[in-house]
């Protein structure tokens, strides 16, 4: 190559560069695309497309000229556009339905897009993606074929327009997977390189619709079909598949010896507007780039020129961000980690900027997005979005239908299962020498695309359980079988975002940094990767998960400082505790940012992260305060393969959980709130703490005064505790775990992993204790009426509200009585075959966090598997407590004999 072709591509004005608008969901805002403009000035680029998904005129409906009102905001975003000297290309996507041979349609047509042109639009796109390729009868007698009928009109319709300077064409056969039988072959693509008039640019996505890289080569052969340059349509960060992904990774596998071989590059990013900062201001830099000693991210290291920049940047990932130390490449040299390092310096600013959101926080994605189906050809109708378009009748690909988290209704998933057109997710990471045998690439199918498994449609149903958290219905639903009601409780969400005059901390720790955005890009990275210190969370957790039975075998503490094995599990365990403490101060300085639109986008993302590695971290200082498990561990290897749902799925995957995808469903808060709650294996100091949760909870059932309840139980301050709790805190603290907030324990969770030992060590052991404790609740003489104070003596009216998990159904039995008779009925063999484990929660009213009782159970369930159980039960459930765990996933055992009237619930694992 010679320098000068270098310089031609640089100074090339007709090199397209910029945005498109053209995924499936919400819409940009007027203000946001201005605020798009004024960016791509600033930065050197020079276009906008609009294709919104949205927009029925731009596609269903395409033949309905736009209103007044829709006309005059297309007139505003267009001379707003002139104003940034953007070029706006408005594109119309008639394929659907259009007759190519009708002059009708073509006049319908061409009074489209000129209605477009008196708005002040110079540029147009004609999109013929996700169509079947096939034509009406009369198409068939008027062309000789598809494609031909295709160039007919566009070529007709650009000399309507009297050549504009750009001319957009997207074919329906638009990436290399598609073309058939392959591009040099295809017959499509040939007749359209050489009918389609030369002064229309033709896009492409890359090989395939998402392309993890697109070579020079790949594009010298596509240019000698097309017999021009093409515009590159690229979906790297498109998130509008997946409601779980968001993609803050730099711009990365295009060489930048591409810029002499393309025409353009448009980026169709994340639909979240604010989150694409990173997104394009790196595909500006690579854009401008030289490709003289470019730097080629797909080389061998030896082959790499910049090999010190890499060391340098894996050196910052690893050990932390080193600012002294500026790691630098020649000039117009392009790196993706450097380009991110200096974009993120410059989306600091965005976070401080003013900005006032209000309403409840909600994603643009739409939740009923159709799946990708296959024709006889074997082509997808993927459009070059991603995500088809709103259409009537027919067939929208894309990404699966995202069921809801009302997992009880079985049809809907049974039909998903059964679906063979259910493509729901993507592979994601890199493969490195640690981790190679948790992601590789390599193992997967070729062909997949990031909306679509390798998994078959018998295991769909479970998997399907992941695809939206955003269709979980909390409303009007009680988080737990005992809540509390605090009477000084406040009207507001407990841990509502407080607004700037409002703060109370110190500014200076409570600011956003680089380092804080260096992280949230590294956990949202990108569709076919994840960045460092992602993929150090995954490679941590998986490492202490895996070497688990190392510290079961040195049980005892001073075997323990004498291993160095058991030495470094400790300390890998401490360095996956540090990141999860970062990541709760990302989250936590994310909610102090002026730029309030910006919280609102990505909030959600960011909530849901923090959640999933404070539960796997929880689940680690349970490995560490229980010696591990090694019969959780020697079995069941899976490998993380990223479906749906990104960092934050493969780290819940790996978990020694198969069936419990339903508990990863959470609905996102409403409001932003900055309360964080922490869930840690029980310690035998949190015994005043869980004991008075316990009095708090019941002075919100009796509705009686603190003060009240302290007198009554004066005699008594444990009876409550030792009723509810004692008996799984004495004898089965390995499987209790706490939630608390800042200032309390505000949750329990307590199990058993064999219900039938804990009912033999209680009669053994916990009853004689309480005997010991409570002389004057046991008496040998049963006619002998023992002297309780009558508060004691509990009366239920109406509905039961207090939960006693051993105790059978009953309106007149005082608590001495509960105590005498805790885990004294024998349980159903039948019972224990399925569900072996034991398990109770309480968690306090003031938790508004709908995630946190499903995060407390996965805990309890991860423990429980990790020691070999397959299924736990609740005793004797209530009427207020059915709902309750039936949103956790437990069902009623209906045929299961016993002698009292007693009710279980229970759910395998």
């Amino acid at each position: 190559m010679q320098p000068g072709e270098t310089s031609e591509a640089k100074d090339d004005a007709s090199f397209i560069c910029g945005v498109v608008e053209g995924f499936y969901g919400r819409p940009w805002t007027l203000d946001q695309r201005k605020d798009l403009f004024i960016k791509l000035q600033e930065w050197g680029m020079n276009s906008y497309l609009y294709a919104p998904k949205d927009d029925y005129k731009h596609r269903a409906y395409w033949r309905e000229l736009y209103s007044v009102e829709e006309a005059e905001h297309l007139t505003t975003l267009i001379t707003a556009s002139k104003e940034c000297n953007i070029t706006f290309i408005y594109a119309l996507s008639p394929g659907l339905d259009i007759t190519y041979s009708s002059p009708k349609e073509m006049v319908i047509l061409k009074r489209k897009l000129d209605q477009v042109a008196q708005f002040g639009c110079t540029a147009f796109a004609l999109l013929f993606d996700d169509i079947e390729a096939e034509m009406t009868e009369s198409d068939k007698e008027a062309f000789q074929s598809f494609a031909q009928a295709q160039v007919s009109v566009t070529n007709e319709v650009y000399e309507h327009l009297n050549q504009p300077k750009e001319f957009l064409f997207c074919p329906t056969q638009y990436c290399a997977s598609r073309a058939v039988p392959d591009v040099p072959n295809s017959e499509y693509l040939n007749t359209v390189g050489s009918k389609l008039a030369p002064g229309i640019d033709i896009m492409w996505t890359g090989p395939k619709v998402i392309s993890r890289l697109i070579t020079p080569a790949s594009i010298d052969q596509l240019t000698e079909v097309l017999r021009r340059k093409p515009v590159i349509w690229d979906n790297l960060h498109a998130n509008d598949y997946d409601q779980k992904r968001l993609f803050l990774g730099p711009y990365s596998g295009r060489p930048s010896s591409l810029l002499t071989k393309l025409k353009g590059v448009l980026t169709n990013p994340n639909c979240e507007y604010g989150a694409n900062f990173v997104a394009i201001h790196t595909v500006a830099q690579w854009s401008k780039c030289s490709t003289e000693n470019a730097v080629d991210e797909n080389q061998s290291s030896d082959a790499i020129s910049a090999v010190s920049a890499d060391i340098a940047l894996e050196q910052e990932s690893r050990n932390g961000r080193n600012d002294e130390e500026d790691v630098s490449l020649p000039m117009l040299v392009y790196h993706p980690r450097l380009a991110l390092k200096k974009s993120l310096q410059l989306w600091l600013p965005e976070f401080k900027r003013t900005k006032s959101m209000w309403g409840p926080i909600s994603k643009p994605h739409v939740s009923n997005v159709p799946p990708v189906t296959f024709n006889a050809s074997g082509q997808s109708g993927i459009p070059c979005s991603s995500i088809s378009s709103l259409e009537e009748g027919g067939a929208s690909p894309g990404s699966a239908p995202m069921p809801t988290a009302d997992h009880s209704s079985s049809e809907d998933t049974n039909e998903l299962a059964s679906d063979a057109t259910l493509t729901p997710c993507l592979v994601d990471g890199t493969e490195s020498a640690e981790s190679s045998s948790m992601i590789s690439l390599d193992r997967v199918a070729e062909g997949l695309e990031p909306m679509e498994t390798v998994e078959s449609a018998s295991t769909a149903s479970s998997q399907a359980k992941h695809l939206d958290v955003e269709d979980v219905e909390d409303h009007d639903i009680k988080e737990s079988p005992l809540k509390e009601e605090m009477p000084s409780a406040p009207d507001h969400e407990e841990g509502d975002v407080v607004m700037e005059s409002e703060r109370k901390e110190e500014e200076e720790d409570y600011q956003l940094g680089v380092d804080d955005l260096c992280l949230l890009c590294d956990v949202f990275y990108l569709p076919f990767e994840h960045g460092p210190q992602g993929m150090q969370l995954l490679q941590e957790f998986n490492w202490l998960k895996l070497n688990a039975h190392i510290v079961a075998s040195n049980p005892s503490k001073l075997a323990s400082a004498a291993c160095p094995e058991v030495k470094e599990w400790h300390q890998r365990a401490e360095k996956f505790d540090s990141m999860s403490r970062a990541l709760n101060r990302l989250f936590t300085r994310l909610t102090y940012i002026n730029n309030r639109e910006l919280l609102y986008e990505l909030y959600p993302y960011v909530w849901d992260m923090r959640g999933v590695v404070a539960l796997l971290n929880s689940y680690v200082k349970w490995l560490s305060f229980n010696q591990g498990s090694k019969q959780g561990f020697l079995s069941g290897e899976q490998e993380p393969w990223v479906f749906r749902g990104g960092l934050a799925a493969d780290l819940q995957r790996l978990l020694p959980l198969e069936s419990v995808n339903d508990l990863f469903l959470y609905k996102t808060p409403e409001t932003p709130t900055r309360q964080v709650y922490t869930i840690r294996p029980y310690l035998s100091s949190d015994e005043r703490n869980v004991y008075g949760l316990c009095h708090r909870l019941y002075t919100s059932r009796t509705g009686a005064n603190f003060c009240d309840v302290e007198k009554t139980f004066h005699s008594y301050p444990d009876l409550l505790g030792d009723i509810n709790f004692g008996a799984f805190i004495t004898l089965s603290p390995e499987f209790c775990f706490i939630v608390e907030d800042d200032t309390s324990v505000v949750g329990f969770v307590a199990a058993a992993a064999n219900a039938k030992e804990l009912q033999r060590q209680v009669r053994v052991a916990w009853i004689p204790e309480m005997q010991t404790k409570y002389p004057e609740f046991f008496h040998s003489n049963s006619n002998e009426k023992p002297n309780i104070p009558e508060p004691l003596k509990v009366k239920h009216s109406g509905v039961i509200l207090w939960y006693y998990p051993m105790l059978r159904r009953s309106r007149n039995q005082d608590l001495a009585a509960k105590l005498q008779k805790l885990h004294t009925e024998d349980l159903p063999d039948a019972l224990l075959t399925y569900h072996p484990s034991q398990l109770k929660m309480w968690l306090s009213d003031t938790v508004i966090d709908h995630s946190v009782s499903k995060r407390l159970l996965t805990c309890a369930v991860a423990a429980l598997r990790a020691h070999g159980s397959s299924g736990c039960h609740v005793y004797d459930v209530d009427v207020c407590s059915v709902e309750f765990y039936s949103r956790l996933g437990f069902v009623e055992i209906k045929n299961v004999t016993h002698g009292q009237d007693v009710t279980y619930f229970g759910r395998i694992f």
